[in-house]
């Protein structure tokens, strides 16, 4: 199979965990990791996940993950293991777009976060799942983990969830990002200290900073300097966590979409309007890119990667988010525009996400999922000839 093809991370949840997952959502006395509140519950996920690197080497996948077996939702375990963090019921979830794209869409509340104490990376859940990952995996193979990124966990906690001020653990915002920029400093360094290589920071944050998104609250369809200004400062803080990273050795990789909740998406802006700025200055090794359908834009934002000989680009043209094999004719045609502007050799392909963002997944079998992985590889292994 092709090293040119990657998966973005996760993957469906088999029934039997599934069974612990749907009782987690649920129940809001409990505390994470949540082993302690479910009897067999981590038994059932060590079970799982080594199933699945299995699975994933069957497939031909070069670089494995846990199928992110361990988390709940693709962004919020992280912080629920921050020392001084707490996992919260809110009033109501994330809404995302409904298939119609006009009606709206309700995730699960326990998307609420308390910030308690001081926040700390160090002895992270997230240490001992690489751990169990890589003992369960072939010997020699590339190991990825999937981080919220750092920008985009400041944005929740600080713009939209206002948990800095008085009387609260950080007096303002500032020093809640800097709360955030050394827990997650900590982290990496016991990631390192623990044989960890690769990285990836997954953000959904960037297309709120497109002036092409009108349901964006930043911009509204426009962007001020103000605007400009929080977009600069959100990638000084990625920057920082992945100079940090970079020094400690490691391998740094984005992904980046606009949301993957049930086959859901949670709305719009180009890469073009975005390019100067988040794909020209992040200091990523590889990016992981949206292109699986018009809301992108078109293949001209990247441009913003001509004068980056060494970060590679991983063309997220098919779709996990349905059932169907994807349009190959649609994907070689876009791989060969690509690669007009992008040397071959620094192009990758994948779905635009994982599989299964949270734990209920897209719609769509476990069978299905996999044909639409050797789909990808055999794309990869048509156009690379590697």
């Amino acid at each position: 199979m092709s090293n040119r093809f990657q998966t973005v991370g996760s993957l469906l949840r088999p029934e039997a965990l599934l069974a612990y997952k749907r009782q987690i959502e649920d129940r809001e006395d409990i505390r994470y990791p949540f082993y302690d509140d479910f009897p067999g519950y981590q038994q059932a996920e060590a079970e799982a996940t080594k199933a699945v690197v299995t699975k994933q080497a069957e497939h031909g996948l070069t670089v494995l993950t846990d199928g992110e077996y361990s988390k709940s939702m693709w962004h919020l375990d992280f912080i629920w293991g921050l020392g001084g963090a707490e996992r919260r019921f809110a009033d109501h979830g994330y809404f995302f777009r409904d298939k119609d794209e006009h009606g709206h869409y309700e995730t699960r509340r326990d998307i609420g976060i308390a910030i308690t104490g001081p926040l700390s990376g160090k002895n992270h859940h997230f240490i001992e799942i690489y751990k169990q990952l890589a003992a369960v995996a072939p010997e020699g193979a590339a190991l990825k983990q999937c981080v919220w990124a750092a920008a985009h966990a400041y944005t929740e906690l600080a713009i939209f969830d206002k948990l800095a001020g008085p009387g609260q653990v950080y007096a303002d915002n500032e020093a809640l990002k800097q709360g955030v920029i050394q827990a997650y400093k900590e982290f990496l360094a016991e990631y390192a200290a623990a044989g960890g290589k690769i990285i990836q920071f997954d953000d959904c944050l960037w297309e709120l900073f497109a002036a092409d998104n009108d349901n964006s609250p930043f911009t509204g369809g426009t962007n001020s300097p103000e605007v400009l200004g929080l977009a600069e400062d959100f990638v000084n803080i990625n920057n920082q966590i992945i100079d940090y990273a970079h020094s400690l050795g490691l391998t740094v990789w984005t992904h980046n979409c606009r949301g993957n909740y049930a086959s859901r998406n949670m709305g719009g802006g180009t890469y073009s309007a975005i390019a100067k700025l988040f794909l020209g200055q992040q200091r990523y090794d590889r990016f992981f890119l949206e292109w699986d359908d018009d809301r992108a834009g078109s293949l001209e934002a990247l441009a913003a990667f001509k004068d980056r000989p060494d970060t590679e680009i991983v063309l997220g043209l098919l779709s996990s988010k349905n059932n169907q094999l994807d349009d190959e004719a649609r994907v070689l045609r876009l791989l060969d525009e690509a690669s007009s502007m992008i040397p071959k050799e620094r192009l990758y392909l994948s779905h635009q996400c994982g599989f299964a963002s949270c734990d209920g997944g897209n719609e769509l079998s476990e069978a299905e999922q996999w044909a639409k992985i050797d789909q990808g590889q055999r794309l990869a292994q048509s156009y690379w000839g590697e």
